[in-house]
């Protein structure tokens, strides 16, 4: 078996540096990935990054820069990878046509999990039910509706729609409506449920609770009653004042009307 040197001398001198420089550039490619990937991890942990989204983005942008420091390497080798690259190219756009719905609520999931509208144990509103939320994953959200349903909403309507948070604020108003008879004394009424407001510990003293004529309706005299409450108050001072208000009504002779039409009758000769 002839070899000749010569040739092998002449590959070597024009491939011999190129190869030098790749590995010398993919071994300090690879130490700089590596110090970025540490630095994500730092900042993630800093912005208080959901632990289930950290390790997910830390594999994410590890993947993504060691594909283009390859893409280099091979490039200064002399290795043609336009057609590789199209290649690649064509099948990343079947696949994400293919699973663009699941893309869409995993980068929704993303978006959650950064932006934090809402968090594990919050009271939502969102995509037409309301609960509280009890896990949030990369490609859904679960909820416990009040009366113990679990459902599960994809993340990508749940990111981009508009949703309402009652956990976010740490006090609430509570709105009621409650109405008397036209006979009834409306400054006795007044006086009667600001006494209840008073008299309600939960009941914030900042702002003053409002009460206020609201409507002259067909059959009452409707009052608006507002009284600020601490957000894990709000459901229990609203059905207890609803009760109070009733059976100190009562006591105090002061009536609830209901709908009545009262109904004349002509006789014609």
């Amino acid at each position: 078996m002839n070899i000749d040197l010569d040739q092998i001398s002449s590959l070597a001198l024009a491939y011999g540096p190129k190869l030098v420089y790749a590995i010398i550039v993919l071994i300090v490619g690879l130490w700089i990935i590596k110090a970025i990937v540490k630095g994500t991890v730092r900042i993630m942990q800093k912005r208080n990054v959901d632990d289930s989204l950290k390790p997910f983005l830390k594999s994410l942008i590890a993947m993504l820069l060691k594909v283009m420091l390859v893409i280099t390497v091979m490039t200064m080798l002399g290795i043609e990878m336009t057609s590789f690259i199209a290649i690649l190219g064509a099948a990343g756009l079947a696949v994400g046509m293919a699973l663009s719905g699941t893309l869409q609520n995993f980068a929704g999931g993303v978006m959650i999990l950064l932006f934090k509208p809402f968090e594990v144990g919050d009271f939502i509103e969102a995509q037409g039910y309301t609960g509280s939320v009890k896990e949030i994953q990369i490609f859904n959200t679960i909820m416990t509706t009040v009366d113990n349903k679990t459902i599960f909403i994809p993340n990508g309507p749940l990111s981009t729609s508009s949703l309402i948070n009652y956990s976010t604020e740490p006090h609430r108003r509570v709105d009621m409506t409650f109405g008397i008879g036209y006979e009834d004394d409306i400054k006795k009424a007044k006086d009667v449920l600001m006494e209840i407001l008073d008299n309600d510990s939960r009941i914030l003293k900042v702002p003053l609770p409002f009460i206020a004529v609201s409507e002259l309706a067909d059959s009452s005299v409707n009052f608006t009653v507002r009284a600020w409450v601490n957000s894990e108050d709000y459901w229990a001072v609203f059905f207890d004042t609803q009760e109070t208000v009733k059976l100190t009504f009562d006591a105090k002779g002061i009536s609830i009307p209901y709908p009545q039409r009262d109904i004349h009758l002509y006789h014609q000769k």
